[in-house]
């Protein structure tokens, strides 16, 4: 008998024995040569604590607010594509964990169950991720049906006007099956000579002209907050402030968008002082555990999503491993607070970590 996974690691681990080469290598590869996707989570392993000691850490608190909503956690599920490609119960199965660990999650606008079957599965605060597509009316459409069904905001994603080259899926001649969602609407499985269907498909769908300017017609359309997943700059995420959205996400796409595009969590800190609170700043990318989360929120982030780990539960165990991905998460960032003398997520601070860029102290 295999031993419990104790991490994140093991199952993803176990997430690779279970899945089907195609589909595995769909979520766990990157762009091209992949740089970006490795350095996504190396780039933690440069990061290193400064804890303090002495402190009464018999009660820690995780719980935090993430636009207004009470939640067990700064943690969150980020948007990924497809789950029923990684198990037969799909997005129901990850909004039921996430309801059971009272963490929030964002369902992709390119899932395999209904906006209406993952509302309906679970009563929990939910986010909806939004593409602009050139057929406008199938985006204001999806944004209906998620207001009409309770979804508490939208994560606009902006980095992808095209498709990144994942080469795993050109290899691979990955086949997006027809979504639910767009039943009636538009077909998903697009056939490319190429070899990758996901590729084809975002060319033919995708809205390349979409800008700043047309986030005046986004908002004309919804009265829910709109929050900016992938900026990368300072420069972006002021022009995010100056249009009025709700928060900003620092992401790159789990490195399968522009490779050699930095590492998130090394443009984090860049990102939240110049926004200057006025909105509140989240993150993704690379997060493998919970020292990952106190790290992030140490350099500024209001909350953290996962991707992938939740993706190797789900693809390992169902409903029950994407439970014990979160709360190995959870667990974890509770350890770490302790060991770094924090109590609340509020006590966490700029100085309980170094980076490459802090200058060390002078030994004279």
């Amino acid at each position: 008998m295999a031993p419990e996974p104790v991490s994140v690691n093991d199952f993803q681990e176990l997430a690779k024995r279970s899945l089907p080469k195609m589909y595995y290598d769909f979520y766990a590869g990157g762009a091209e040569d992949e740089h970006t996707l490795k350095q996504n989570v190396e780039a933690f392993h440069r990061i290193v604590f400064q804890p303090r000691v002495l402190v009464d850490v018999s009660r820690i608190d995780t719980s935090t607010t993430i636009l207004g909503y009470k939640t067990s956690s700064p943690l969150m599920i980020a948007p990924t594509a497809m789950h029923k490609l990684a198990h037969p119960e799909g997005e129901v199965a990850t909004a039921k964990a996430a309801a059971a660990c009272d963490v929030i999650m964002t369902l992709s606008f390119m899932s395999t169950c209904t906006v209406e079957e993952v509302a309906s599965s679970c009563n929990a605060v939910r986010f909806f991720q939004l593409y602009v597509y050139k057929r406008r009316d199938i985006t204001a459409l999806m944004v209906q049906r998620a207001e009409n069904n309770g979804f508490k905001a939208l994560v606009l994603t902006v980095d992808v006007p095209r498709l990144g080259r994942r080469e795993a899926d050109i290899k691979n001649k990955m086949i997006l099956p027809q979504l639910k969602n767009f039943e009636g609407l538009i077909s998903t499985k697009v056939v490319s000579d190429e070899g990758s269907g996901p590729e084809a498909f975002a060319s033919e769908a995708y809205d390349l002209s979409f800008s700043w300017k047309d986030m005046e017609w986004l908002r004309s359309i919804t009265s829910l907050p709109i929050l900016i997943k992938g900026v990368l700059t300072s420069e972006d995420a002021r022009k995010a402030v100056e249009v009025g959205v709700a928060g900003i996400i620092v992401s790159n796409h789990g490195g399968r968008q522009l490779d050699y595009s930095p590492a998130t969590i090394n443009v984090l800190e860049e990102v939240v002082l110049s926004v200057q609170g006025k909105i509140p700043v989240l993150f993704d990318g690379g997060v493998r555990r919970g020292t990952d989360i106190f790290k992030a929120l140490c350099l500024g982030a209001q909350a953290v999503l996962v991707g992938r780990p939740v993706i190797y539960g789900l693809a390992a165990r169902g409903e029950r491993g994407v439970r014990q991905v979160l709360d190995m998460l959870k667990n974890e960032l509770e350890l770490t607070m302790a060991l770094s003398g924090s109590c609340t997520i509020s006590d966490i601070s700029r100085n309980h970590v170094r980076t490459q860029l802090d200058r060390r102290p002078s030994r004279l």
